[in-house]
């Protein structure tokens, strides 16, 4: 599931656009028509929807209009055409907000955040932890590597966060392996050595010479900050 489906037809704006919103943590599918904004919301659901208005074929109005018939996704309007009769015209079709072009990418985001923290009860940027080129997205419980998905099984994942949460921190074996697994856990702590080496197949560059998830001999592990 995408955080925010942006409905732009300038394409290098599009673009722009998308790297800060990525940038903040959130992940951002893109579609240049309202045409297509409607086929997509058919088929996938999503967080957000930042809208243009002036949009080639259907426009951003009666987009607005058809998305806030079917539910309340909040709906931030982007656009050049900021007189009054416009914005009032967008929130009477139910927009949350309404922001001018040109955008500033910052007030974007924080629009974006704000929405998000008032539709969903969470301040989103807090569920987001950034490692490099790793995005660990906590709500969703998604793993990304330079923006693509990583798939984890649950204990990958769990074992991902709890190190990435203490980067440069030697983390004993025993504590690992409670922690995730549990004391009372039947499962042996041959169990976390399998569980490392496949993770590092999944997030290493060679995971022959792992440069993350450090084996610190006779202890445990210590992940590295890349």
């Amino acid at each position: 599931m995408y955080d925010i489906l942006m409905v732009e037809d300038e394409e290098e704006l599009a673009g722009l656009l998308r790297i800060y919103m990525e940038k903040a943590g959130f992940a951002v599918a893109w579609v240049a028509s309202g045409e297509e904004a409607l086929l997509w919301l058919q088929r996938e659901k999503v967080k957000l929807l930042l809208l243009d208005i002036t949009l080639p074929g259907i426009d951003g109005f009666a987009v607005c209009r058809e998305v806030r018939r079917a539910g309340s996704t909040p709906v931030l309007i982007i656009s050049a055409r900021v007189g009054k009769e416009d914005q009032l015209n967008g929130f009477r079709l139910g927009a949350d907000d309404y922001i001018e072009k040109p955008v500033d990418p910052d007030l974007l985001v924080a629009k974006i955040s704000s929405l998000f923290a008032r539709a969903y009860g969470i301040a989103s940027e807090k569920e987001i932890l950034y490692s490099g080129n790793l995005m660990i997205d906590k709500s969703a419980h998604r793993v990304y590597k330079d923006k693509m998905p990583v798939e984890l099984n649950a204990k990958e994942y769990e074992l991902l966060l709890l190190m990435a949460e203490n980067p440069g921190k030697t983390l004993d074996k025993d504590f690992l392996f409670n922690k995730i697994w549990g004391a009372d856990s039947f499962s042996e702590s041959q169990t976390l050595t399998v569980h490392i080496k496949m993770l590092r197949n999944k997030i290493e560059e060679n995971p022959r010479k792992p440069e993350r998830i450090k084996t610190v001999w006779g202890v445990g592990y210590c992940y590295e900050e890349l």
